[in-house]
């Protein structure tokens, strides 16, 4: 009789074991998770991150190499409106060495029918005896600024020579302005982009606050102190 009773109490215990184990994974199967809802500023908030565009920095290195032909650094920069600048000044120094190349050349010509150059005469690089006294002239020709026309005009040995040197010399002063042109245009688009790589937003405060411990001070002093936060 015992042992029935032992083994009823064991069935029943065993019983309530299984349906609370059942019950327990039941109520995990059919719990869910609490929804979180999202209002129109959070999403609105993520439209705007994905909108946004990454703000384009040239690079200066770019910018030298490209500024080696004259007004592309400029462009590349996207300062458009300095390559017309750099375009006018160095076509300017260009021109202005390209004239007085000419108007040399036409005084060089004219001091050159002062001497002898046929090397076959034995007078090769004297003087003519016909254009040997101070007051001899020969006919210079001179030409316009467009090279479209010519005239000749008179003029003595000494006024030829003075002439041609000072052609030439604007000449090679030419040469020095357009050369510095063309490197101060590489440096400018190169600084530029520099210029343009830097935070320049508008989130830059000043604070004005009072101090009274100035510099160079030993006794307290009242005075103002300015801070610039840039951020």
């Amino acid at each position: 009789m015992k042992n029935w009773v032992l083994l009823g109490l064991i069935l029943l215990v065993s019983s309530r074991i299984a349906a609370q184990t059942e019950g327990r994974k039941d109520s995990l199967k059919t719990e869910k998770l609490p929804a979180v809802a999202l209002d129109s500023t959070t999403l609105a908030q993520a439209d705007s991150l994905k909108n946004v565009k990454k703000k384009w920095m040239p690079v200066p290195k770019t910018a030298t190499k490209l500024a080696l032909i004259p007004g592309a650094g400029q462009i590349y920069n996207r300062d458009y409106w300095k390559a017309p600048i750099v375009y006018l000044a160095f076509g300017g120094g260009l021109y202005t060495y390209y004239l007085n190349t000419i108007k040399y050349h036409d005084f060089l010509d004219a001091y050159k029918s002062f001497y002898v150059l046929d090397k076959s005469d034995p007078n090769y690089g004297q003087r003519k005896k016909e254009l040997a006294g101070d007051d001899a002239t020969v006919n210079v020709r001179v030409r316009n600024l467009l090279n479209t026309s010519s005239e000749y005009r008179d003029a003595t040995h000494s006024q030829i020579v003075r002439q041609k040197n000072y052609w030439r010399r604007n000449r090679g002063f030419a040469i020095i302005v357009t050369g510095l042109i063309y490197t101060l245009s590489i440096i400018e688009a190169n600084v530029a982009a520099h210029l343009k790589t830097f935070d320049l937003s508008d989130d830059l405060t000043l604070n004005v606050s009072p101090k009274l411990n100035q510099p160079m001070m030993r006794e307290p002093t009242p005075g103002v102190r300015m801070v610039f936060n840039f951020k």
